[in-house]
């Protein structure tokens, strides 16, 4: 489906969901922004739980790749868009009850705060790095002396992109698969499973490396959880509902479903990290890449399955 923005008066919507199917975009921009979200979120958090030196990965090096990660995500959410010379219109108001407009504004906030964040944390990638001009020296002295102020503000805005990554979906009231409260804290926390594999990908700190999968193995725990919760909400729902959760138990999303998502994203990354835990040797890619492409296989089978379902009329 792709997105469209209709500007007519008090009536405004940014997303028109019976105009087109979804193409790859919506789902890939989804996914880029839950995993940015949620290496912010490990970021700002052990900053300000002063654990900078115990996970220099998750505060200094894995960062990095949010704001490249946020550009890409934009301009796939830009491909999508119908009338593309127009998506500036999205920032002329600031609309409560739209999840766009929510979404548009945060990305407004934290892409830019993502490149602070890489500048003042950038001689941990390059030792040598040297500011060639005064302006930019200052500008990095006034940012460093404000962390825990930009900590507090990326902390906030990550979680709130974070949900927000779902609630796009659950706004969507003529779709039943999509019209369900959970999908906001499920790609919150899949998206901090793919941070935290990120992570786990990126450091060479044994110590941070177990911490994060011990992290993973928890929110993996939250993310089974509010699955089974979602289909057991739409089982004892209304007939469209039920037809929903069908997709998923017995039919054709079944498979991609529990063999993508679940098992190789989840249950396996699970069993594996464990694994490690118990000191068997485990290359740390396995688990990490398929946590990664459990967690974008959630996006684009919600999204195309969510089309399938809908309101009986």
């Amino acid at each position: 489906m792709r997105e469209e923005i209709i500007v007519s008066g008090r009536n405004n919507h940014f997303i028109d969901p019976h105009l087109h199917i979804w193409h790859w975009q919506i789902p890939l921009y989804l996914f880029l922004g839950g995993l940015a979200a949620g290496i912010l979120i490990f970021a700002a958090l052990y900053t300000l739980m002063d654990k900078e030196k115990e996970y220099p990965t998750a505060v200094k090096i894995a960062p990095h790749i949010v704001p490249w990660v946020l550009v890409v995500g934009l301009l796939a959410l830009l491909l999508d868009l119908k009338h593309k010379l127009f998506f500036w219109r999205l920032y002329t108001t600031i609309r409560l009850e739209s999840p766009m407009s929510w979404g548009a504004w945060v990305l407004m906030l934290v892409t830019p705060l993502s490149f602070i964040w890489s500048a003042i944390h950038i001689k941990a990638i390059f030792p040598r790095w040297d500011w060639k001009f005064k302006i930019l020296i200052d500008l990095e002295a006034f940012f460093t002396k404000q962390k825990k102020v930009i900590a507090w503000t990326l902390l906030i805005s990550s979680v709130i992109l974070g949900v927000y990554t779902g609630i796009l979906f659950s706004a969507f009231n003529a779709r039943p698969l999509w019209n369900t409260s959970i999908l906001g804290p499920l790609f919150l926390a899949s998206g901090i499973s793919a941070g935290a594999a990120t992570i786990m990908l990126m450091s060479k700190n044994h110590h941070e490396r177990t911490m994060f999968a011990k992290i993973d193995i928890g929110i993996i725990a939250v993310e089974l959880f509010l699955i089974v919760h979602m289909f057991m909400g739409f089982l004892a729902s209304t007939q469209v509902q039920i037809d929903a959760a069908a997709l998923f138990l017995g039919g054709p999303w079944t498979a991609p479903f529990w063999i993508f998502v679940v098992i190789l994203g989840m249950i396996i990354p699970v069993i594996l990290e464990v694994l490690e835990l118990k000191k068997f040797k485990i290359p740390v890619v396995i688990p990490a890449a398929l946590v990664l492409f459990g967690s974008l296989m959630l996006r684009f089978i919600i999204s195309y399955a969510g089309q399938e379902s809908r309101w009986l009329y």
